[in-house]
């Protein structure tokens, strides 16, 4: 069983920064593609990062291109999502979400598990 935990989300003001982490477990993280999605309250559930599995390759919606930036740490089964120059259109709360197979980034669709998720509060 994959089990996907993610923390770092609280309350910031804008223009702060946070750091999410995603740690995975019961799996083989090294063969996932990883995403980061969000949801903001009456609001479907977006694409906000992605990245491949070997850590090569990055992906980002518009929005947060040049502010946020995911990485991942193969050896500590976790991925991160460093996010800048926070917005209070940021708030939301914020979910990773692992894929073994392949398919498109941006598609939650594709994603087979996910986690809890974690909120970020963004005051202006």
């Amino acid at each position: 069983q994959v089990q996907l935990v993610e923390s770092g989300g609280g309350l910031v003001q804008a223009g702060d920064s946070l750091r999410l982490s995603c740690a995975t477990s019961g799996g083989t993280f090294s063969s996932y593609d990883m995403g980061w999605f969000r949801q903001a309250p009456g609001r479907e559930r977006e694409f906000v990062a992605g990245i491949n599995r070997s850590g090569g390759t990055q992906y980002y919606t518009d929005s947060v291109k040049g502010r946020f930036y995911i990485v991942r740490d193969n050896a500590k089964n976790t991925v991160y999502l460093q996010m800048n120059s926070l917005k209070p259109e940021d708030t939301a709360v914020y979910y990773c979400a692992a894929d073994p197979g392949s398919g498109n980034f941006y598609n939650p669709v594709r994603y087979d598990y996910w986690g809890q998720g974690t909120q970020v509060t963004v005051s202006s």
